[in-house]
């Protein structure tokens, strides 16, 4: 009888199965951490030590006073600001041609630059009669005042120096007669006193630089000690 047949169709055992043997290792070592957590014990000394280096870190950066209000009434200024800002850019670029306008602080500050015959008569201190609407629009919008802000203005104009540079005339000139006629024009119309200023400084006399500002009220009052009070006594 021949065996060599029987032999070659014998198979060898299989082996372990690797899948069982992995998935065993997996829940050994899951059951271990579970138990390393059911019986640790939390240390309120090591927390609070955490906890109050996190809260000196960080106590520059958010104060412990700071609260959703704060925020919200900054962020309130803010939009007060962009939308004075915009409204104020709509009334000069549908009134006149402005030469320039700069953002300097989004909702804070605003610059807008202009010829100054465009607002005068060429040669002389009288604004020109079709810029009075434009005017009392901007009256109302600096007089829009939400509580707790402040919108200002300043009229800037440029004015000759002397030989050095430096020195501004002191005689009544156009440059001086226009800022005046410029505020005068605005007071009558009924602008808030506090919230228009003019001025003069070296450079083209034919160009004029109006500022737009947002203020906070309670920051922009000045600021006495008891000191400076009875000094003033």
């Amino acid at each position: 009888m021949d065996t060599s047949n029987d032999q070659i169709q014998e198979l060898p055992d299989d082996g372990p199965n690797t899948v069982a043997l992995f998935l065993g290792l997996y829940l050994v070592i899951l059951a271990f951490f579970i138990l390393l957590v059911t019986i640790s014990t939390i240390e309120e000394t090591k927390s609070k030590k955490v906890m109050d280096s996190l809260s000196s870190t960080f106590t520059s950066i958010v104060p412990p006073s700071a609260d959703l209000q704060s925020f919200k009434s900054k962020d309130g200024d803010v939009l007060a600001g962009q939308e004075f800002q915009q409204q104020v850019t709509g009334i000069f670029s549908t009134a006149l041609g402005i030469d320039k306008v700069d953002t300097i602080q989004p909702g804070r500050q605003m610059r807008l630059v202009l010829k100054a015959d465009s607002l005068f008569f060429q040669g002389e201190a009288k604004i020109r009669p079709a810029l009075f609407p434009m005017l009392d629009r901007m009256v109302a919008a600096l007089s829009s005042r939400p509580a707790g802000l402040r919108f200002d203005m300043e009229f800037v104009i440029g004015a000759e120096t002397s030989g050095d540079g430096k020195t501004m005339p002191t005689t009544e000139t156009l440059e001086l007669k226009r800022a005046g006629a410029f505020a005068n024009e605005l007071n009558a119309r009924g602008i808030p006193p506090d919230s228009i200023a003019v001025g003069m400084r070296p450079g083209h006399v034919d160009e004029v630089t109006l500022w737009f500002y947002t203020r906070d009220i309670e920051k922009s009052k000045l600021k006495f000690t008891e000191e400076d009070r009875l000094s003033g006594e």
